[in-house]
């Protein structure tokens, strides 16, 4: 494969620029190979990003179009990236070890949708006019905020750049995006096919590099609004750094999403929406379904089924059109999810499933785990594995099941099956989560927001709410005397 973004460059200004500081390999995560080097951006080239951001703005090059031309613009970036899909899927699949049939249908296809979704909604930033209880009349706007700092991870790297990149631009701002360390190479792509598109200089620049870099950008003066999606530990420290000059922020952060299967439940469906909802992506989804509550009289069914189906889900070479479950992203992430289930033996619980590297295979494979007889106060429950692990539980009624699924930190997601109409907008408006599945687990739509309750961050991503997270709405008044 040729990595189209040449080794040790950023993309500041509509330009690729040499690094001037240390380099950091890019390593498959199928193979253990290095793939490519990247820069470690030093302060000095995160200021230059910055600036060249905020002149972009200043300008008004781009917040100075009206919104049709920056949707056309969009529109053009969403065609470039369906022409050239087959090699982001293949990049995508090499800087994280994806199935590739996932990258070509999941990722690349939300990042086509995020575009186009935005480039639409660039048409009605509309404010609202009102009459007063005074005697004047007035009307809001809503107005790009400004310089946008985007901090992304390494598990869905182009929806998660591309589901703050979108509206951001839409809404007319201006972005420095940080994609992760490990996962940088789509970033780098698609910020060069969006100059492509018409999208002026400066408007769009990423730099590369680990948390330093990250934290240059966050905390720069240059920058009006930040948006992350990360752990809850990263999180914190990054709402404490933007507090400092008042920054306006938006985190997603990290799930622990229960998954409850009550006893009238289709367990067909039910089964495998538990195994997809834990082994997807590996494991590496903030809204995986790593708990799953089971009611009593099921129990022991729905648990063989889950070990069943762990037990033979394809894992393998990420390019193989069977595979299912490619490798970990990289070796500490590996390391971390081995940690935990280490944990498991110490606790008293029962790894029933996998629980292990599978060293048959190159690369940073784990099996696809099942652990059960685990306490609600359990670590194992309690704390984000973000790897292909699942807890499972027994519940007696549904109370219990919503006091079990609430009693974690997070909030992010949750998940319910039953065929009782009631008990499933009953249950769903008990869990304290930003988005709940009723039947079904990992559907999402471009056009229904989520976000988090508690630990799991504040601020919505997707639908007109995702557009709105970057504009300030400015009030003018009219007296009519």
């Amino acid at each position: 494969m040729t990595v189209t973004s040449a080794p040790g460059r950023l993309y500041i200004d509509g330009a690729w620029h040499t690094g001037q500081g240390a380099t950091r390999e890019v390593i498959n995560p199928a193979t253990g190979k290095v793939v490519t080097t990247v820069p470690d951006a030093t302060p000095g080239e995160v200021d230059a990003a910055v600036d060249a951001a905020r002149r972009a703005f200043d300008s008004g090059v781009w917040s100075g179009l009206a919104g049709r031309d920056r949707s056309r613009v969009l529109y053009r970036a969403a065609a470039l990236i369906a022409e050239h899909a087959e090699e982001l899927a293949l990049l995508e699949t090499t800087d994280t070890g994806k199935p590739l049939q996932f990258s070509r249908m999941v990722d690349v296809g939300n990042t086509i949708t995020h575009f186009e979704y935005y480039a639409g909604l660039a048409y009605s930033i509309d404010g609202a006019t009102r009459q007063t209880a005074m005697p004047a009349l007035a009307y809001t706007v809503r107005e790009a905020i400004g310089v946008v700092a985007a901090v992304t991870p390494f598990n869905f790297p182009m929806i998660l750049s591309t589901s703050k990149i979108a509206p951001a631009l839409a809404a007319g701002n201006t972005v420095v995006h940080k994609p992760a360390e490990d996962t940088p190479l789509t970033a780098l792509r698609i910020a060069e096919l969006l100059t492509e598109a018409g999208l002026p200089p400066g408007v769009l620049n990423v730099v590369t590099g680990a948390g330093p870099v990250g934290d240059s950008l966050v905390r720069h003066p240059g920058v009006d609004k930040v948006a992350f999606t990360g752990s809850t530990a990263v999180g914190r420290r990054i709402a404490t750094a933007a507090a400092e000059t008042l920054k306006p922020v938006t985190v997603e952060l990290g799930g622990k999403s229960a998954h409850i299967v009550f006893a009238d439940a289709d367990l067909d469906a039910a089964g495998q929406a538990a195994v997809s909802g834990f082994v997807f992506n590996t494991g590496q989804f903030c809204m995986g379904g790593a708990r799953l509550l089971v009611q009593r009289p099921v129990y022991d069914e729905m648990l063989a089924r889950v070990v069943g189906g762990a037990t033979h889900v394809p894992v393998g070479d990420p390019l193989a059109p069977e595979t299912v479950v490619g490798p970990m992203a990289g070796q500490r992430h590996l390391d971390k999810v081995r940690g935990y289930v280490e944990l498991a033996a110490s606790e008293g619980a029962t790894v029933v499933a996998g629980g292990d590297r599978i060293d048959t295979l190159d690369g940073f494979y784990f099996a696809p785990t099942v652990i059960a007889d685990v306490d609600q106060g359990s670590r194992l429950v309690q704390e984000e594995i973000f790897g292909p692990v699942v807890t499972v539980q027994p519940f007696d009624t549904e109370q219990e099941a919503v006091a079990m699924a609430n009693g974690t930190s997070f909030g992010l997601a949750a998940g319910l099956h039953t065929r009782d109409v009631a008990r499933a907008h009953r249950v769903a408006g008990a869990l304290k989560a930003g988005l709940v599945w009723v039947n079904t687990w990992g559907m999402l739509d471009v056009t229904v927001p989520f976000g988090g309750y508690k630990q799991s961050g504040y601020g919505r991503e997707y639908g007109p709410e995702g557009l709105h997270e970057y504009t300030q709405t400015k009030s003018v008044l009219l007296p009519l005397a």
